[in-house]
């Protein structure tokens, strides 16, 4: 039985989206739907991550560790991030 392969979480593209840091939040407007999004961590570092190219989970997950010297990367949790963003529209999933 061959493996399922991972889906690709997608960053919109480049001018879609504004972040404007606010001390511990950040405001994320989406210019394509006209709505402004407040966030914290590690919503924009996500965002950040996927700008680059598109990933897995485990590739987004391992950039991140990388970028931010995670002492625990928790999959499960990156995911529920993930599902919420693409929920709002940040983030797509292909």
């Amino acid at each position: 039985m061959a493996a399922t392969a991972q889906p690709r979480y997608y960053a919109p593209p480049p001018g879609v989206l504004r972040m404007v840091p606010l001390d511990e939040l950040t405001a994320v407007y989406h210019r394509t739907s006209g709505q402004t999004h407040l966030v914290a961590a590690p919503v924009p570092e996500i965002l950040a991550a996927l700008e680059a190219a598109p990933a897995t989970l485990d590739v987004l997950l391992a950039r991140l560790a990388e970028r931010y010297d995670l002492a625990d990367p928790d999959p499960e949790a990156l995911a529920a991030r993930l599902a919420e963003l693409e929920t709002l529209g940040l983030v797509q999933r292909r």
